[in-house]
């Protein structure tokens, strides 16, 4: 299911299915077989329990981890195990062992992070860790901080503090500013014809070059 832009912008939570590899079984994400993609159905129990044993490991290995399918595949069973059970103490406690409601919390959250955020963490550009702390923030904000670890190259370090200052009641831009990070910049290379164009047309019509692409872009995404 692909993430489609709304009247008021584009969605900030989870469209699909829970506990549905919508992106773990794109293989043109993770570069594996679809059918290999674990799918867990809150709804059925069977699915339910296979969620509950893969909580228990996944809590067991996810320091260090560096598998970014495999950490998304441990967030769809927390999320899975969560609308099973019906809480995350019921959750936690059907997961057993060391099994915390903050570790399923966390990593439920990122499960229902938007499908283009969860795409830059499955391809290894926003690290599982890193996605912990985005889900953390509301609205549209975790989109502006999501891209700010691709553009501002954010530690997650950073990316903690930044989202503990936004839900202190900071905006998002100036938290990221603190950080050196200013939304909205980004690096582009042009083919060369493209660039000569936007040059001659900015300077005919005495605009800036920024200005147009702006605008071409809010054209085309629109």
């Amino acid at each position: 299911m692909s993430e489609q832009r709304g009247d008021d912008g584009p969605p900030t939570d989870r469209e699909s299915p829970v506990g549905q590899p919508v992106v773990r079984g794109d293989e043109t994400v993770t570069g594996q077989d679809a059918e290999q993609a674990k799918a867990f159905d809150p709804t059925d129990p069977e699915s339910v329990a296979a969620a509950a044993e893969t909580v228990g490991k996944f809590a067991e290995n996810t320091a260090g981890g560096e598998d970014n399918v495999y950490m998304l595949r441990g967030a769809a069973a927390c999320a899975a195990l969560v609308r099973g059970e019906g809480s995350y103490k019921a959750a936690a406690e059907r997961a057993g062992g060391d099994v915390t409601v903050a570790f399923i919390r966390k990593w439920a959250r990122v499960h229902d992070l938007p499908q283009s955020i969860r795409r830059y963490v499955a391809m290894g550009h926003v690290a599982p860790t890193a996605a912990k702390h985005i889900a953390r923030v509301g609205g549209e904000e975790r989109f502006q901080l999501a891209w700010a670890v691709l553009d501002g190259d954010l530690t997650v370090r950073e990316v903690r503090s930044v989202a503990s200052e936004v839900n202190g009641g900071t905006p998002v831009e100036d938290a990221l500013a603190d950080h050196g990070v200013t939304p909205g910049e980004l690096t582009v290379t042009l083919p060369n014809d493209t660039y000569r164009e936007l040059r001659r047309t900015a300077a005919m019509e005495g605009r800036d070059p920024e200005e147009l692409v702006a605008e071409a872009l809010d054209e085309n995404l629109s």
